[in-house]
């Protein structure tokens, strides 16, 4: 008899390898003063590498959570079950400080040793939600600084004490956010729910009666919410948490939860709150100034998780490439593959210098610089916009580098490709940020003076950098129609801020390289088109998995 199905020249599973050591990300841990924290950078790697996390991840998006709105008997229980991976996923994050952690240590470079554990523990992305809002409460929850006293420790705590009980029992907390209505949307002054202020005194300090439906709200099984609410100074701030002090539940209703394109490991729901118990965090009527804070923290996580996520993709297509063969050679040594490959690299490098770069600007803001906060105000946001609208070409792209495997669900990418566009949508979508960064413009000119700042440091190096600045700084010299043409500046912004990045700090084939494409556009409107001549070796050998 005569076999008929041999398996050859299949590609083995990328696993064993170190997340954390992408060249660009250590080469940033260090540059922005978080080296101290490599041992424990390079065990979350580790562990993110690892055939066991690996499992969880994709445990927890194929078994997604369950909605229980009551239980057997007919109570009302309002409950969303999980499988175990879910929670061993959650406790990884909570255990190497990858929530809140950082907000109880002073050391400079906490911060960026967050977003670099963040950006390694890319194993699902449907818990770094919570994971990533418990993060964003923390400074919100600082305008009062009462209900900071109560819940930061036990929100900043390394341990992941999952149930329905009264927060001051437990270990440790995890905080969602609750704040967009079906009429509004990002338009969050448009928000109906009320909020109604109650007399009493002890724990009804400060509390209101909260009334109204929230049309997302993420991560419902977590033991508080930020949510806001209208009321009578104007739209406010409210912690409302899920069970109340002495143990009954809050009347947080669920209606249903969300079935979404990706993000599958992560619940999102409606809820109703019939007469909820909520406390006022900041002043009545500043509401979206309480959570101004919260969203830097927020949109700077959407710039990790797509950097995170690019990364990722990336690493699948060169292990795919350097293990698979075609046409008589290896795929990785094919002319066109490698113009492909680097191609990508460039684009995921970019993004995770740039990253770093605005997560240290976020220590040190945090840290009273107000140099480095105008930076961030505008930086942050022509970034978001740029690298999360990035992301999803970049990981159709990769995905396509594996052929029909790579459309399968047997294989990571796509689960990739489905994560990516989320990140654009969250904490705003693209309109929201480029609109953004023209207000930081209009509002805090100081914001512009500090992006120039910056980029004047990459000049002198390369002219096509230099041509393009000055470019740039045409634009703000005619302000006619500038919300029409938001789009386009905020991606100058973005590019010019990526490149003057790499002038200073990444090797010299990746610098010549994003500038030829990204900057004189001598580059097609698909990646693996960068033009001749450039040096293709050391990109793609800085993309290639590290084990």
């Amino acid at each position: 008899m005569t076999s008929t199905h041999e398996v050859t020249n299949q590609v083995p599973p990328l696993l064993g390898h170190d997340t954390s050591a992408d060249p660009a990300l250590r080469e940033g841990i260090e540059r922005e003063g978080a080296g101290w924290a490599l041992p424990e950078i390079e065990a979350v790697g580790r562990l993110a590498g690892s055939a066991e996390a690996r499992d969880w991840g994709r445990l927890a998006e194929r078994v997604p959570p369950r909605l229980h709105t009551h239980d057997r008997y007919g109570r009302r229980v309002d409950e969303v079950e999980y499988v175990p991976a879910y929670h061993q996923l959650m406790e990884t994050a909570v255990s190497h400080g990858i929530h809140a952690a950082p907000w109880a240590d002073d050391r400079p470079g906490a911060h960026v040793a967050r977003a670099a554990k963040f950006y390694s523990w890319n194993v699902d992305a449907g818990h770094g939600c919570p994971i990533s809002m418990t993060y964003a409460v923390v400074p919100a929850l600082r305008a009062t600084p009462e209900l900071a006293a109560r819940f930061e420790p036990l929100l900043t705590n390394r341990e992941y004490d999952f149930g329905l009980r009264d927060p001051a029992t437990k270990r440790g907390l995890i905080a969602g956010m609750s704040m967009t209505e079906k009429q509004g949307g990002s338009d969050v002054r448009a928000n109906t729910t009320t909020a109604t202020p109650l007399d009493g005194g002890g724990d009804e300090a400060g509390a209101y009666r909260i009334v109204g439906h929230k049309w997302f709200t993420s991560a419902p099984m977590s033991d508080m919410f930020l949510t806001l609410a209208q009321a009578p100074g104007g739209l406010s701030c409210f912690l409302l948490p899920r069970v109340l002090p002495g143990g009954d539940a809050n009347p947080i209703r669920f209606q249903r939860l969300k079935d979404k394109l990706g993000n599958k490991s992560n619940a999102s729901s409606e809820i109703e709150y019939e007469n909820a118990v909520g406390w006022l965090v900041g002043e009545e009527g500043k509401g979206v100034k309480t959570i101004v804070e919260m969203v830097n923290m927020t949109r700077l996580d959407c710039v990790i998780g797509s950097a995170a996520g690019m990364r990722a993709a990336l690493e699948q297509a060169v292990h795919h490439t350097q293990h698979r063969a075609a046409f008589g050679k290896q795929l990785v040594d094919q002319p066109l593959m490698r113009n492909v490959l680097a191609d990508l690299a460039l684009e995921s490098e970019a993004a995770t210098t740039a990253m770093m770069r605005l997560a240290g600007a976020n220590d040190r803001a945090i840290h009273g610089d107000a140099g480095e906060a105008a930076l961030r105000r505008l930086a942050l946001a022509a970034t978001k916009y740029y690298v999360c609208k990035r992301g999803p070409s970049l990981a159709v792209e990769a995905l396509e580098c594996l052929g029909g495997n790579g459309y399968t669900e047997d294989f990571d990418l796509a689960r990739i490709y489905r994560e990516l566009p989320l990140l654009s949508i969250w904490e705003g979508s693209g309109n929201v940020a480029a609109l953004d960064a023209l207000r930081a413009i209009g509002r805090e000119p100081e914001s512009l003076d500090a992006f120039f700042a910056e980029a004047e440091l990459a000049v002198g190096t390369d002219q096509r950098y230099d041509d393009a600045l000055t470019s740039l700084k045409k634009e703000f010299t005619d302000f006619d129609d500038i919300e029409l043409r938001a789009r386009r500046l905020v991606e100058q912004i973005a590019v010019v801020f990526q490149a003057g990045l790499l002038i200073r700090f990444a090797p010299t084939a990746v610098a010549d390289a994003f500038c030829a494409s990204r900057l004189v556009r001598d580059w097609g409107s698909a990646f693996g088109t960068l033009p001749a001549g450039l040096d293709l070796a050391p990109i793609i050998e800085r993309a290639a998995p590290r084990f």
